[in-house]
């Protein structure tokens, strides 16, 4: 059976909660409470699986910290026997208004300390899904804003692409990255 593992980036504990920061975990709690599953608590993570279509789906929200999320990923990786083709990590971007997102194949790690330390460990041969959280605050005031929590406001404009991001995460199951980034990327918004 083919498997995948798609890791979405953030802090573990109550105070990190609904933070920009942890934009990649509440995408993962969106498409675990659609698809009806739970996570557990597991070795380096909080860990939900699920299928589709005969395809089986390791959903990763990592507990090592942002700055070590490498660990949980490479863990699972080998742990369940998953090439990396078939990873998908969903993070929060300053560089992407909120609201926005990117999906991409590989690249960069745009100054993303948790995106950096995954390829620090793997490479950078991985798809990423990108959500913009914006960057509306003062020079130097970057790790308040990241670590900051979205306003009622945000969620609005924010939680249509939670919604979206749930069906590309199936859409990357189901048919592969680039099927997937030519489906979607046109989505987002135009700068």
């Amino acid at each position: 059976m083919d498997k995948y593992l798609i890791c979405g980036l953030g802090n573990p504990g109550d105070e990190y909660a609904g933070t920009r920061h942890n934009t990649g975990f509440m995408v993962l709690d969106a498409f675990a409470k659609a698809s009806n599953i739970c996570f557990e608590d597991r070795r380096y993570g909080f860990v939900a699986e699920t299928s589709l279509k005969g395809r089986k789906v390791f959903l990763l929200k990592p507990t090592t910290f942002m700055n070590l999320s490498g660990n949980a990923v490479r863990y699972w990786l080998n742990e369940e026997k998953i090439d990396q083709s078939r990873l998908l990590v969903v993070s929060d971007d300053v560089a992407l208004p909120l609201g926005d997102f990117r999906l991409k194949a590989n690249g960069s790690n745009g100054g993303h300390n948790g995106l950096g330390h995954i390829m620090q460990l793997i490479g950078q041969n991985f798809a990423r899904l990108r959500m913009g959280i914006g960057n509306d605050y003062p020079r130097g005031g970057q790790i308040d804003w990241v670590l900051g929590h979205y306003s009622d406001d945000d969620m609005k404009v924010l939680q249509p692409t939670i919604d979206m991001a749930v069906d590309i995460i199936k859409s990357f199951v189901l048919q592969g990255i680039d099927n997937t980034m030519n489906q979607y990327n046109k989505l987002g918004k135009k700068h």
